[in-house]
This record gives C-alpha cells, sequence and structure tokens, in this order.
C-alpha cells in the first residue's frame, strides 16, 4: 500500500465513522458509497443547474446514494448509461433509454433490475456524455478533489470513455453527497483520480475549482493485475495491446 492509498483510506474512514454516528447514512456504511439521508434533495437541488437541463445524455453510477438522479434522469427523457458494477461484462455499461423501458422506472435503474431489461453496450456504441454524476466518500470543496470506496471502477470508468471520445474537458462531473462528506482540507489523489467540477449535498452546490488536467485516459502503468484479469474490456484491450507490439 502507498502513502497516497494510505491517507485515502484514512479519510474513508473518518467520513464512515462520522456519517454513522451522526446518523446522516444507514448502518454497514463502511467499504461502501454512502446511501446518505436527503440524497434525494441533493438529486432536486442537480436538477435545478444548468448542466443538468442541458444535458441529454447522463452517465451515473449504480449506488444507492444516487437512485434518485438516476429515476429523475430517466423521468424527464434523458438517455442513461449506467456501469456494470465491477465492470464485470464485456460491455461494461447499461443502456436506459426511457422510450424503450419494459420495467418501471424505479426497478430498471437498479443494479438488480437493469440487468434484466437493459441492454450493455461498449464505448464504441455510445454516444457522446453531456453529464457525469458519480458517487463519493469524501470531496474536497476548493479543489474538488474526491476519495471514491477504493475499488478504482469509477476512474476506469470515465477514462474507458475519455479514450473513446465521450467524455472531453468539457464534460461536468457531479457528485451528491451528504455535507459531511464535504471536507475543508486537501484530499489525496494520484494521478489516474479524476476531480469533480460540482459537489451537490442536500443544502448547498458547491462549483469546485479543479486544479490539475483530468487523465488522458487508461494510465497501464497505473492497473493491477487483478483488474486486468477481472475486467473483460481491460484484458481484451491488453491482448491488443500485446499483439500490436509483437
Amino acid at each position: 500500500m502507498t502513502d497516497i492509498d494510505r491517507a485515502k483510506h484514512a479519510v474513508r474512514q473518518h467520513v464512515w465513522d462520522l456519517l454513522e454516528r451522526e446518523g446522516a447514512a444507514p448502518p454497514g456504511v463502511h467499504g461502501h458509497i454512502p446511501d446518505f439521508v436527503g440524497k434525494e434533495e441533493a438529486a432536486d437541488r442537480l436538477a435545478e443547474l444548468d448542466i443538468w437541463n442541458e444535458a441529454r445524455v447522463i452517465k451515473c453510477n449504480p449506488d444507492r446514494a444516487q437512485f434518485p438522479v438516476r429515476v429523475r434522469a430517466l423521468q424527464e427523457g434523458k438517455l442513461l448509461y449506467m456501469a456494470v458494477p465491477r465492470l464485470a461484462t464485456p460491455k461494461p455499461f447499461y443502456l436506459l433509454d426511457p422510450a424503450r423501458l419494459a420495467a418501471p422506472i424505479e426497478t430498471a435503474v437498479t443494479s438488480t433490475g437493469a440487468p434484466q431489461i437493459a441492454p450493455t453496450v461498449g464505448p464504441d456504441e455510445m454516444r457522446p456524455v453531456d453529464l457525469i454524476v458519480c458517487g463519493s466518500v469524501a470531496v474536497s470543496r476548493q479543489s474538488g478533489v474526491r476519495v471514491g470506496k477504493g475499488a478504482g471502477y469509477s476512474d476506469l470508468e470515465i477514462a474507458l470513455l475519455t479514450e473513446a471520445g465521450l467524455v472531453t474537458t468539457e464534460t461536468a462531473i457531479a457528485t451528491t453527497i451528504h455535507q459531511t462528506q464535504l471536507l475543508e482540507e486537501e484530499l489525496p489523489d494520484a494521478d489516474h483520480d479524476f476531480n469533480v467540477d460540482f459537489a451537490i449535498t442536500p443544502n448547498v452546490v458547491v462549483a469546485c475549482r479543479p486544479d490539475r488536467k483530468r487523465p488522458p485516459g487508461i494510465i497501464g502503468s497505473n492497473l493491477r493485475q487483478d483488474q486486468l484479469d477481472s475486467i473483460p474490456i481491460l484484458r481484451a484491450s491488453s491482448r491488443q495491446d500485446t499483439r500490436l507490439t509483437r
């Protein structure tokens, strides 16, 4: 474990402990993107922003904390991409088209409902993304540095879409969080991490000012062997790169 990993772990433990102690998240939040109290109000605040109203295509994580964001996106007729948990399928995103849903929206946007009714797609089949909404454990108010739950999937999802040209510097990234998760201090980050442009709580909208550029895509040297072994799209890409260099 690197110094950055240890520092991130300490931040996560602090925030998870604080959320449980204050009753701002249900018990058992450790190890997860927090399912926080007030997530509906945070989604409402997000929906008041121009970045939301102008977006026709949204990519959102499948966690419970962002459930109302996904529901609202489909209710408003937006096309929604939701990552397959752990990017575990060759085509690692669910396509949720409100014009073609064969199940109630509230079912379709869950990690158990989407596999039953939504097709999976790869980056080569997807439309450019107007807005990314991600889950977070902690966010720095000033710079938008984000600490996730530690698995690295959100970073990989955005990196894949960036490499495919579907996410650019013009694509806004927002996160909905509890006020407790919004920290004043700067947080540790690595070169493969992305910052958020907006941190939205049930009470406030914070426009962050990222102080560095986003990663240009997948940083191969940072990939762990377990990621290459378990994520089909990375495994296929790695094999392709090996063939090309022979």
